[in-house]
């Protein structure tokens, strides 16, 4: 275990190189000057080249590259173009609460959509078997930004249950944390069936009911167990999602996180907060499917990393 631990973190290297390269260069590829919002219309060329030479605008490409990356193996992901403020201070503000929001979302969304996905298995072909599929097309199709603003209309502004923006106590979470993992319910609601479904045409199962042994206990004792592998995938890849997709959802709602910051960096070409928040989303994301897989050997006892 240890070994493979090592060996997939050592891999994180060339996809962080790479994350890190892709964001670089599409952010260049964003038309405006950092230095022309930073100081105004009115600024002169001289201030405009102070600007430039400050954050090595003025330099070309590959060196501005190779001198982020630089930094960023010492841990030092450069300076805000916009507040001045370190950019690894802006995230450590922002992230936290970008998380808890992700996780929020990933146990709302596990929980419906496992509970979803059981129900249409064990009733295939009926009318909840149909309204669940329907429902999970529909979770797939809405985009977060109309649903998060319905969602407003209705609980916020209608029926006053939930605030419509802002942080500071759970009850501001919940109508982003639905939100955010509406889309992912319906992907885990439609794998978990797909899983069931096969699991319980495997023959251990005929057997068991043939020895008289519950239908809960089958389920929920045997058959889920071993469904589970294809369900804890989608688990840690819906997760890395939701990080991205709190870009939309922080944006709606006006909650203080990471997602939220992307959007105001790229608004204010603020390179570096940009690359560093990218970075920091990408290594989660990797990170959170290396403790997905290091699961897998707890729900089959048959998988060895050796």
């Amino acid at each position: 275990m240890a070994a493979y631990i090592v060996r997939r973190l050592v891999l994180l290297v060339p996809v962080l190189l790479g994350v890190s390269l892709g964001s670089f260069g599409l952010l260049q590829l964003v038309p405006g000057d950092p230095a022309l919002i930073l100081a105004g219309q009115e600024a002169t060329e001289d201030v405009l080249a102070q600007i430039r030479h400050e954050y090595g605008l003025d330099q070309p490409r590959p060196i501005q590259f190779l001198v982020y990356l630089r930094n960023a193996v010492r841990g030092n992901l450069g300076i805000s173009i916009q507040s001045r403020q370190p950019v690894a201070t802006l995230i450590a503000q922002r992230f936290p609460f970008t998380l808890r929001l992700a996780f929020l979302a990933i146990l709302f969304s596990a929980a419906l959509g496992v509970v979803a996905g059981i129900i249409a298995a064990t009733r295939r072909n009926s009318a909840v078997d149909l309204t669940a599929l329907f429902g999970s097309l529909v979770g797939i199709s809405l985009p977060i930004f109309w649903l998060g603003l319905l969602m407003i209309l209705v609980f916020s502004v209608r029926l006053r249950w939930f605030p419509a923006g802002g942080s500071g106590t759970l009850t501001h979470l919940v109508l982003p944390a639905i939100v955010l993992g509406a889309a992912s319910s319906a992907v885990i609601a439609r794998m978990t069936r797909a899983s069931m479904l096969e699991v319980l045409r495997q023959d251990y199962v005929r057997t068991a009911r043939a020895k008289g042994v519950r239908d809960r206990r089958i389920i929920y004792q045997h058959a889920l167990k071993n469904a589970m592998i294809p369900i804890l995938t989608v688990f840690g890849l819906e997760f890395g999602y939701n990080l991205g997709g709190a870009v939309l959802t922080e944006t709606v709602f006006s909650l203080p996180g990471l997602g939220r910051l992307i959007v105001e960096g790229i608004f204010a070409r603020d390179y570096p907060v940009v690359q560093g928040a990218m970075l920091v989303v990408a290594t989660t994301f990797v990170l959170v499917n290396l403790l997905t897989d290091i699961a897998y050997a707890f729900f089959d006892p048959r998988i060895r990393y050796e």
